[in-house]
């Protein structure tokens, strides 16, 4: 990994927003936006982004907030790694791997209000453009002049995780020698929220503490808050990366990915296991090697004591030793583009020797009986391998493994 970039409620930065996910500090705000009244959903993460600083009126036209978040984000990625300019063979052999859960979101409630409501007899023209999942990907990829492979992985929650692990492959197997990677996310329309809403999984808000509504592993969890956000990543193939003076962040070492072949809603322990299992013994590594899990941790009733005793099934007797924090208390739930943003977190966290905690978690949950890092974040930690966990509705299960590179 030789670039990040990040658009976050947390800091523009990803050394910024590491060190408020460090500080425990809370994104989780009251929701602000037309239709709130109209919602059971109170608080949420969003982000302070506004496109008109970034792109021209046209192109704010033309790309719904995921492509818009998506491009930022990318072109924080690509100056933090300054690769060269690429040449001609060099754009075939360079790639775009993209995750996002919908897609443009946004552009679909404002075409279905426009449509429904107002009884517009034409919608914008670049509507469709705008809708497609593949949207952020083809943008990025015209932006950089990428010409290799530009795909998209559409798998709820662990589509980015799923992205950054194929390209992953990708690099190894020989079919590209660096990928842009990530995932981007701005899901907080009437629509989808009205969606969530119905599933019961979202956070119910604490009166006195709007942004302790998220408490993942704790006995009074309600589930968790919605949030929005873009992260990508660059990662070249090491040999490329070493022979122009990269700065190397880690290594994506390891890459697992399962199906629950289930329930489309509930995971389960032997699925999540599986993607943990072909994870370490694609990094090469023992449970004992892991220092530290990012783990998925959405503060539901079923995940995070399926997640918990998936870990104890894999780690056996270190599960008691290795600390496992969800951001997710922090930043709230990405969908599409949180496995990108836990990756880079967790890189981050190898990277300082320094594990985020698990906020809000006052009162723990006997059946959860790991070491979830509350509320205080820890440094000066000797980590060398981490891993970041993501599982989708669905029942896919994807699982990353970052290894420290000296």
């Amino acid at each position: 990994m030789t670039g990040m970039g990040v658009v976050s409620p947390l800091g523009g930065t990803p050394e910024s927003f590491f060190a408020s996910l460090m500080a425990g500090v809370s994104a989780v705000r009251p929701f602000r936006a037309y239709f709130a009244d109209h919602l059971a959903m109170k608080v949420a993460v969003q982000v302070d982004f506004e496109a008109s600083q970034h792109f021209s009126v046209r192109d704010v036209r033309g790309l719904d907030r995921t492509a818009q978040m998506a491009l930022v984000a990318a072109k924080r990625a690509w100056d933090d790694a300054a690769p060269t300019v690429l040449s001609a063979e060099e754009q075939l052999r360079a790639a775009v791997y993209m995750g996002t859960g919908l897609g443009g979101a946004g552009t679909i409630d404002d075409v279905s209000r426009d449509v429904y409501v107002q009884d517009v007899r034409r919608v914008h023209p670049f509507s469709v453009p705008k809708i497609m999942c593949n949207a952020p990907a083809s943008h990025i990829s015209m932006r950089f002049g990428i010409r290799g492979a530009s795909l998209t992985y559409s798998i709820a929650c662990s589509s980015s995780a799923v992205a950054l692990g194929e390209a992953a492959r990708a690099i190894r197997f020989g079919a590209a020698d660096i990928v842009l990677a990530g995932g981007t996310e701005s899901m907080l329309t009437r629509g989808s929220i009205k969606g969530w809403e119905s599933l019961g999984v979202l956070a119910v808000p604490d009166p006195a503490d709007p942004a302790a509504a998220c408490k993942p592993f704790a006995k009074d969890r309600t589930g968790f808050v919605l949030g929005e956000g873009a992260a990508v990543l660059i990662l070249e193939e090491m040999e490329r990366a070493r022979a122009r003076g990269a700065r190397i962040y880690g290594e994506l070492a390891g890459y697992g990915v399962t199906s629950d072949a289930s329930h489309i809603t509930i995971p389960t322990v032997e699925g999540q296991a599986a993607a943990v299992i072909q994870a370490l013994a694609d990094a090469g590594l023992e449970p004992c090697d892991i220092g530290y899990i990012n783990a998925h941790g959405t503060a539901t009733t079923a995940n995070d004591l399926v997640e918990t005793a998936t870990i104890r099934r894999v780690f056996g007797a270190h599960a008691d030793a290795v600390p496992v924090s969800s951001t997710k208390s922090m930043h709230g739930h990405l969908l599409g583009a949180g496995g990108a943003v836990e990756f880079l977190v967790t890189l981050l966290a190898l990277r300082h020797g320094a594990i985020p905690p698990t906020i809000n978690l006052h009162v723990p949950d006997p059946e959860c009986d790991l070491d979830y890092v509350p509320n205080v974040g820890r440094t000066g930690l000797p980590l060398r391998a981490a891993m970041s966990q993501s599982f989708a509705f669905g029942g896919t299960n994807a699982v990353l493994v970052a290894r420290r590179c000296d």
